[in-house]
């Protein structure tokens, strides 16, 4: 899997564009936590879904960023988190084991 690596505030904005014109997932990643690195790599064994952004926050690394994603989206913080951005909202979260990328290719679906 390719991500976008999600590193600075500004790109929040970026994404939030973007979204009108495909949607965007923002997948919030603890480096010390476990749980986290089961979840990264389970999604790093799947192909990405056509027509989809993927971003990816060390959020240890960029806590500041993670608090205006859960401050912009209106979203709790967790960790591990994906978010799943159309239309300048989020319209799907979901934390750490019930992260699965059919789940989030289920919800792409859904939200064509």
């Amino acid at each position: 899997m390719n991500w976008t690596s999600l590193a600075s505030i500004e790109q929040i904005d970026d994404i939030i564009n973007k979204s009108f014109i495909q949607p965007q997932i923002i997948f919030k990643h603890s480096t010390r936590c476990s749980i986290s690195s089961v979840v990264k790599n389970r999604l790093d064994k799947n192909e990405l879904p056509e027509k989809t952004d993927f971003y990816y926050l060390d959020l240890i690394a960029h806590r500041n960023i993670s608090n205006q994603i859960a401050e912009t989206f209106k979203v709790a913080h967790e960790s591990p988190q994906i978010l799943l951005i159309k239309k300048g909202e989020c319209i799907y979260d979901e934390s750490h084991s019930g992260i699965y990328m059919e789940e989030i290719i289920n919800q792409l679906a859904a939200a064509n």
